[in-house]
């Protein structure tokens, strides 16, 4: 609210970039609200926290701009050990230039911005979960699995002897509810380790549901095309995961001669 004029004609067209402090998935970002000094967005996002007692959420505030850069109109940060669990809790916040103290620019109006927070913890794990026997004399550990919403957590941690025919670059490519997230390309690499995460917030188990992940290889941009290929790719059914909370696996490689992938995917409740 209360936001000072950025453009020639006397408005701005803001918006604004979250993103919770260490963390390296992208910034959610809101809608852009044209020739507007009091935007209203009314927008929900749903990050996963790590650590509540040390972790912020930064906000920052743009200028949208149609052909140059950006112009940033202020940030603010929460620190997340203000919340209590379970409890909503409204905060007005003076947007600064910067969050360096001694920034004297800090003393400029810059308008402010209203936002809403929840904390709502994982769940705990029921450690009284019923013992499942299968007639058979085996015996299995079988969690209760609550109604609701939840994170899925993939970690893509390294893979074993991927070949390609023309070039051995190999990244990651995870694949679902057709939401797409890539890890980083390592050159020249039978033998890749990655150790990235990625996360998928969901309303309801995934039970029945697989995720897609692919090994592709991605050759340098130096001709005016970009040539990929895969080097193999695996399909996880996803109802151990949520039964258990947890798989850690080496899975062999689909068309692939010996190619192997080590995942660890978890499911949080909400």
């Amino acid at each position: 609210m209360n936001l000072p004029k950025m453009d020639l004609l006397g408005k701005s067209d803001p918006y604004v970039k979250l993103r919770l402090s260490g963390e390296r998935l992208p910034s959610k970002k809101t809608s852009v609200k044209m020739s507007n000094l009091n935007p209203e967005w009314n927008e929900h996002f749903r990050l996963v926290v790590k650590d509540p007692e040390t972790q912020v959420l930064e906000l920052q505030m743009f200028d949208w701009e149609k052909v140059k850069m950006h112009d940033k109109m202020g940030v603010q940060v929460i620190p997340l050990r203000l919340l209590t669990p379970y409890e909503s809790k409204l905060f007005t916040l003076d947007l600064l230039r910067s969050m360096n103290p001694n920034d004297q620019q800090n003393k400029k109006n810059r308008g402010k911005l209203v936002v809403e927070l929840t904390f709502d913890p994982f769940r705990e794990e029921n450690s009284t979960s019923p013992l499942i026997s299968d007639g058979e004399g085996n015996i299995s550990l079988k969690r209760d699995v609550p109604d609701g919403g939840g994170v899925l957590l993939v970690s893509v941690e390294n893979a074993e002897d991927v070949e390609g025919k023309r070039h051995t670059n190999p990244y990651a490519v995870v694949l679902f509810r057709g939401e797409k997230r890539e890890t980083k390309v390592i050159r020249k690499a039978r033998d890749p380790r990655w150790n990235e995460e990625f996360q998928f917030v969901v309303d309801e188990a995934p039970m029945d549901e697989k995720i897609h992940i692919e090994i592709r290889s991605r050759r340098r941009r130096l001709l005016p095309f970009r040539t990929q290929e895969s080097l193999g790719h695996v399909n996880i059914n996803l109802v151990d995961v949520v039964n258990n909370g947890r798989i850690n696996e080496k899975y062999h490689l689909i068309n692939s001669r010996n190619g192997k992938l080590q995942l660890e995917i978890k499911w949080n409740t909400v």
